[in-house]
Parts: C-alpha cells; sequence; structure tokens
C-alpha cells in the first residue's frame, strides 16, 4: 500500500486543537498500526500576511485510497473543522495538504503531486525530516539536502503536551 506525507497546518480557533483533532481524523484513514505524527512547530504566515503564527506538522500513514479520494477526504475534514476558504495564504482553522503519495508524480486539476511548493516550506521540510530523515523526493532529491540552518531557525518547536 502506498505510503503518503500529509502536511497539517493551522492559525485560527485554538490551532493545537485543530491539529490534534485532525490527526485523530487522519489516522482513521490510515492503515492498522501505520500512522505517525510529527512534533508540531510554530511558523510566520507565509507572505508577511496580517494574520496569527501557524501551528504545523506533518503525518505519515499508509492507505488504500486513491490520491483524489484522499483529497476528497482531507477537505472534508478540514470542513468538518470549519475550515472556509477565502483567499490564498489566508487565515484558516485547518489546511491539510498531501505532500507526498509514495513515488507518484501527479499534475491534475485539483491536485499536484508532489505538493507544488513543499521544497521551499521549512514548516513543511524539517517535520517531514523528522518523520523520515533518510526520505528521496520522486525527483530524487534527498530530502536533507534541502533543508538550511534558515529553515532551522525560522521555525519554533512547541513543547510536547504531558
Amino acid at each position: 500500500m502506498p505510503q503518503v506525507f500529509v502536511a497539517l497546518g493551522a492559525n485560527l480557533d485554538q490551532p493545537v486543537k485543530q491539529l490534534d483533532a485532525a490527526s485523530q481524523a487522519l489516522a482513521t484513514l490510515a492503515e492498522p498500526d501505520s500512522y505517525r505524527i510529527s512534533s508540531y512547530v510554530q511558523s510566520k504566515p507565509m507572505a508577511d500576511m496580517d494574520q496569527p503564527d501557524y501551528i504545523n506538522a506533518v503525518a505519515t500513514f499508509t492507505t488504500a485510497l486513491e490520491p483524489l479520494a484522499l483529497l476528497d477526504a482531507f477537505q472534508a475534514i478540514e470542513i468538518s473543522q470549519g475550515r472556509e476558504r477565502h483567499e490564498r495564504w489566508g487565515a484558516r482553522t485547518l489546511d491539510l495538504d498531501l505532500l507526498l503519495y509514495d513515488e507518484l508524480q501527479l499534475q491534475h486539476p485539483r491536485l499536484t503531486i508532489p505538493h507544488y511548493d513543499m521544497q521551499q516550506r521549512a514548516f513543511v521540510l524539517l517535520p517531514l525530516y523528522e518523520l523520515q530523515p533518510d526520505l528521496i523526493l520522486p525527483d530524487g532529491t534527498q530530502l536533507a539536502a534541502l533543508i538550511t540552518e534558515a529553515m532551522r531557525q525560522s521555525l519554533h518547536p512547541l513543547q510536547t503536551p504531558v
């Protein structure tokens, strides 16, 4: 079964609780004993937008769902948690992005895999590295080679809940 990696992000309505709830929902899409999630990190909004900081993580699991069915499931989770789409990179209760689906490279009107801009996003790369440091992307790029010290400095790890 394919292994997928999913980015989670939220900056409205108690973001940590949003990610906790999303993590529980994502685990229901996973094959038994395959679900793992990275530590949560705090990041600044993209494009210097005037909004609260984000809480981000990456999850990985194996699933029987095909890519578009997975996208539909992600969007249903987002909607159930109050997601409204008003502007690109706008504040949100939850954002779930399919980063990788095994080695698949897909260009579809609804979905691009690997995620179109993941290689420039510290809030994606560092949690992804935590989960699988030896990961090689479908284009042959080593994940570790993409991570810079500036990326490391841009994120703030959150305390792990007790």
